[in-house]
């Protein structure tokens, strides 16, 4: 015969286990939420031309200055970890925005180098001139946002 205290002990156990490796694969599953260094932004002297992007819902409110165009570089980008966006120039007066979410685990993309929106976490990357998928985890394309460029060079959301 078995002894009514060791089977309720083991249906303890049993249940602390799966309780534990619940939690466990619930912190491996999940997104990291720590905020990476700003990019350090180049600096070029660049046409200066509206180029609007397709809307999409802005972190922040439209109107309010979010970079000069001479502080985005031809070919590149400047992230702009405070207001969650990345701001490039894929070419000379042509300007593009994004959200500098990482569309994989929701990490804060952290440079623009060689024609790529770069998230530190995975290795995701992602193209200047669009947003799309260069390289994986991640599988969708950062979320564009509607952006104008005053006469006076001032990139900001519309």
């Amino acid at each position: 015969m078995s002894d009514p205290n060791s089977t309720a002990r083991r249906t303890v156990l049993a249940a602390g286990a799966t309780v534990l490796a619940g939690g466990v694969l619930t912190a491996c599953a999940g997104g990291d939420d720590t905020k990476k260094p700003e990019a350090e932004g180049g600096s070029s002297p660049v046409a200066q031309s509206p180029q609007a992007s397709a809307p999409a819902s802005a972190p922040a409110g439209g109107g309010k200055t979010l970079v000069k165009a001479a502080d985005v570089p031809v070919g590149g980008g400047t992230v702009l970890k405070d207001q969650k966006l990345v701001v490039t120039q894929p070419t000379a007066g042509s300007f593009r925005c994004f959200t500098a979410v990482c569309t994989h685990q929701g990490c804060l993309v952290n440079k623009v180098e060689a024609g790529t929106i770069d998230c530190p976490c995975h290795g995701s990357k992602f193209q200047v001139a669009d947003g799309a998928v260069a390289h994986g985890p991640a599988t969708r394309p950062l979320a564009e946002q509607k952006i104008v460029v005053s006469p006076a060079g001032e990139i900001s959301l519309a």
